[in-house]
């Protein structure tokens, strides 16, 4: 789908058209890419019956994409398109350029409506961990005090042979407990990936860790966190950690998806250097 030309006047105009709530939803796209009608509306309408809210989300989105600073797709599951509750709604060029007002123009963004299926769930599963935070902190259980996305969450190290390597967890989150912060590098594992290639994920998080990169600027290395659907991938994923060099091994924890917020809410800090 090609979009008209973001022209510095055109913007501005579209901006003023926006509500706080229209603003806050380009803002949660811009911050986690892909969010379902079902968690905007968990995020952004809280007032109202549940028929009520639904419509109201539907009715913010309708407008968003109308004026074309959302783009929206059609989820399918087992094959099949799951309706209108099911769309799935990614910031367009048009969105991020409104939200960059006032700042520099042009920034190239990945197209998201491009992406296969299993990266639209996965997308959605690391969306699902943001809400969950978000709504915990509603409940004054843990302050969410930041939560990055890729590529934000990104980390760059120097290799043994002067390198650069980059190291990709799908979220860096940052919590405040009391007095208490926790910090950790997020996994989301939806149980594609064989046991080899998440030994060396973990290896590339003890290089990092061995570095001191991190602990130098921050203070602190995070907890390693692999957050995965059900008890027999735990297993799986504990095994695997388990035979990791015993020094390195606290750096990591495995926990269920469906209660991530909480997991890393009771998350201690991965290790210092």
């Amino acid at each position: 789908m090609r979009f008209p030309a973001a022209t510095g006047g055109r913007v501005t105009r579209l901006r003023q058209q926006l509500s706080p709530r229209d603003l806050a939803v380009l803002t949660s796209l811009q911050k986690v890419r892909l969010l379902s009608l079902r968690q905007l509306q968990r995020l952004h309408v809280a007032d109202g019956s549940p028929n009520a809210r639904v419509r109201r989300a539907q009715q913010v989105l309708q407008k968003l994409h109308k004026l074309q600073l959302v783009v929206r797709l059609a989820r399918v599951i087992g094959g099949v398109r799951a309706g209108s509750a099911g769309y799935i709604y990614g910031l367009s060029g048009l969105g991020q350029a409104v939200l960059d007002v006032g700042g520099p123009l042009g920034k190239r963004r990945r197209r998201t409506w491009e992406t296969r299926p299993y990266f639209q769930d996965h997308m959605l599963a690391v969306s699902e961990l943001y809400v969950q935070l978000v709504e915990q902190s509603w409940q004054n259980a843990a302050d969410l005090l930041q939560f990055d996305s890729e590529p934000s969450c990104w980390r760059y190290h120097h290799g043994q042979g002067g390198e650069m390597v980059i190291v990709k967890p799908d979220a860096y989150v940052r919590l405040g407990i009391g007095a208490v912060e926790r910090s950790s590098f997020v996994e989301v594992d939806l149980g594609t990936e064989r046991a080899p290639t998440i030994r060396r994920k973990c290896l590339r998080f003890i290089a990092y860790w061995q570095s001191g990169a991190e602990q130098q600027q921050r203070g602190v290395f995070p907890k390693v966190v692999w957050l995965v659907k059900d008890e027999f991938r735990l297993t799986q994923l504990t095994q695997v950690i388990q035979k990791l060099a015993t020094e390195t091994q606290a750096l990591f924890e495995v926990g269920l998806l469906a209660g991530g917020a909480a997991v890393l809410a009771q998350t201690q800090e991965g290790g210092e250097k």
